[in-house]
């Protein structure tokens, strides 16, 4: 056997490099380094227009710049004289009105990059512009604090950069049924019977060993510890609601797991945007209120912590083809039971003061808002997850 024939052989390959090779999945291990509070990361993928998403509806430069896709005054949303929300999120709304959400406006980092890719890798690692990191904010907090792959899970079967660490990743899977069947894999088994095989653990294959160890004890212990729990309410009919189903699954079967991971694809609206942003907000909207009455039904809302990000926000003016264009700041929802500052955090966006590129400034740096998530609610010391130190904010 070699390292080929075992990616080419067995169907858990892929997941099993989800996993780092010196991890102990399923030890009776103290885990008095972690606390009991829960952190729900919600990604909206491809760039979410944070303009058309919290409006500035009493400010004739947003119409003025947004001719066709600005939101008419009458559909907003109202949450203050100055702003309101996406007539598409009405059950955030009403989250809003009950006291469950804070909107940090104008986030960003300087020296803002408006590609997806190396721009998500900006928010996933926490680094600087001009850095490269090759593990993610997630992912150090496993390495200092955690102790084994389940403690922080992506709802998706390939794990974002967020989620590895440099001595243990997360874990990656849609379903704990299916990731459970995929290690007891026929060619897993064969491979166990070498398992006291010197020669086995000399090779390269015994990275892949120990790496199937670890995945196998982590997919029992989710799979036994959550399939006696069902969801309690019913959820939209899409991908994204599932995921939330899943996370909601995890989190009243009482996983020791601290982090969850979950997307919701298609921001990317340069053409034809009002149709496109009404349904996926709609659908973010539908399937957050279904997650967050799950989990007060089962009594575990009040320790679950839920941030919504995008990479970055789009241009103040619209383009030619109907739709935006990549820009830089945008907002941040930050859900939950036990907020310090509800409703607007800080004001919006001010369209008369835009940067050379006519995008709006950024006014609080992303990673101030990880740092009060890892110190406030983690409770662990953020400056050793993110390598430097951001002054916390006062929403938590």
């Amino acid at each position: 056997m070699d390292r080929r024939k075992f990616l080419k052989q067995s169907s858990l390959a892929s997941s099993l490099f989800f996993v780092p090779s010196f991890v102990r999945a399923f030890e009776d291990v103290a885990r008095n380094t972690l606390g009991y509070k829960r952190l729900v990361i919600v990604q909206l993928s491809g760039g979410n227009d944070g303009l058309n998403t919290v409006i500035p509806y009493r400010n004739d430069a947003y119409y003025k710049n947004r001719p066709t896709i600005g939101i008419p005054k009458q559909d907003v949303l109202r949450l203050t004289d100055e702003i309101g929300l996406h007539p598409g999120l009405t059950p955030i709304k009403n989250l809003y009105d009950q006291g469950h959400l804070c909107i940090i406006n104008n986030v960003g980092y300087p020296n803002p990059v408006r590609s997806h890719f190396r721009s998500m890798d900006i928010w996933q690692t926490a680094s600087d512009a001009n850095t490269y990191s090759q593990t993610g904010w997630i992912g150090r907090f496993l390495d200092a604090y955690g102790n084994n792959p389940y403690d922080a899970i992506e709802i998706d079967d390939n794990l974002s950069l967020a989620m590895k660490g440099e001595t243990l990743n997360g874990i990656a899977t849609q379903n704990s049924k299916t990731l459970f069947n995929l290690t007891r894999d026929p060619y897993l088994k064969q491979l166990n019977a070498f398992q006291h095989d010197q020669h086995l653990n000399e090779h390269n294959l015994g990275y892949l060993y120990k790496t199937m160890i670890a995945a196998q004890s982590s997919a029992k212990y989710i799979h036994e510890t959550s399939k006696t729990v069902s969801a309690s309410t019913a959820y939209p009919k899409n991908a994204f609601a599932k995921q939330l189903s899943t996370t909601a699954q995890f989190i009243n079967s009482h996983l020791e797991t601290r982090v969850y991971y979950t997307a919701l694809n298609g921001f990317d609206t340069h053409a034809n945007q009002k149709n496109t942003q009404q349904r996926l907000l709609k659908n973010y909207g539908e399937s957050m209120a279904v997650f967050v009455e799950d989990l007060k039904a089962n009594n575990t809302f009040k320790d679950t912590l839920i941030l919504t990000f995008s990479e970055f926000g789009r241009r103040v003016k619209q383009n030619s083809s109907n739709g935006t264009d990549h820009g830089t700041a945008n907002n941040v929802f930050i859900i939950g039971d036990q907020l310090k500052k509800q409703g607007a955090f800080n004001l919006g966006p001010d369209l008369m003061d835009l940067d050379d590129n006519g995008d709006l400034k950024f006014e609080i740096d992303f990673r101030r808002i990880y740092a009060t998530v890892l110190n406030k609610w983690l409770a662990v010391n953020d400056s050793k997850v993110l390598a430097k130190s951001f002054e916390p904010l006062d929403f938590i």
